[in-house]
């Protein structure tokens, strides 16, 4: 078809015009920056061994003072599960409103010792009696502990452990008191590691109970 000058294009025979870029959106370039680095290499061998080798320092540096935190807590749930075990003896003792016992003996099925209440007449626990077994690291202790514990108004404490007690260790009458009335203490801590310290569980002629604390060389301190 020909045309005559003047004449205009028809529509379908008008060029289409070339469109500006359109910039890429947000998303695009995330994808292209994640692609990107999906594609550079990770540690080195150098880098790895460097934050092996750092690991291994804290780690080292870091279980001995763990260790002592554990043997810390093994001595001080001892002690108080062994204060427990005398508060228990002294409640039953009244509200039976007769004597009992605390009680201990050699543990028969392995290391330690083995404490209950009972009448001062038992031999050993019975099935359904409450035990409290003492073995492990935090153990009841003769000699090594500091000395030096004290009390005023309570007199001499007599050392309780498993060499020196005959079964009925103590007893407590109707009325919550030790019979006769004495002043007992019980020296619990480790015989090959005296670093985390003792610990004293202290029995007054009254019926109360203590807890006292010491480093390997002293001095001693009430904890409660």
């Amino acid at each position: 078809m020909s045309l005559r000058r003047g004449d205009t294009e028809p529509a379908f025979l008008t060029r289409p015009q070339a469109r500006a870029p359109v910039p890429p959106s947000n998303e695009e370039t995330t994808l292209a920056q994640s692609a990107t680095r999906s594609g550079t290499p990770g540690f080195s061998v150098v880098e790895l061994v460097v934050s092996i080798c750092v690991m291994l320092i804290l780690t080292a540096i870091a279980i001995p003072s763990l260790m002592r935190s554990l043997r810390v807590y093994q001595l001080n749930d001892a002690a108080a599960r062994l204060a427990d075990m005398l508060k228990f003896t002294r409640f039953e003792a009244v509200r039976q409103n007769t004597k009992m016992s605390f009680l201990m003996k050699a543990n028969p099925s392995g290391p330690g010792w083995i404490a209950w209440t009972g009448p001062p007449t038992d031999t050993g626990p019975s099935t359904t009696a409450k035990q409290l077994p003492i073995a492990g690291f935090a153990s009841l202790v003769t000699s090594g502990y500091p000395p030096g514990l004290t009390i005023t108004g309570s007199g001499t404490l007599n050392p309780i452990s498993g060499s020196t007690c005959t079964l009925a260790c103590l007893a407590f009458d109707a009325r919550g008191a030790v019979s006769p009335l004495q002043a007992y203490v019980l020296y619990i801590g480790s015989i090959n590691d005296p670093d985390p310290g003792y610990r004293a569980v202290v029995l007054l002629p009254s019926g109360s109970t203590q807890i006292w604390t010491s480093p390997y060389n002293g001095p001693w301190q009430q904890v409660n």
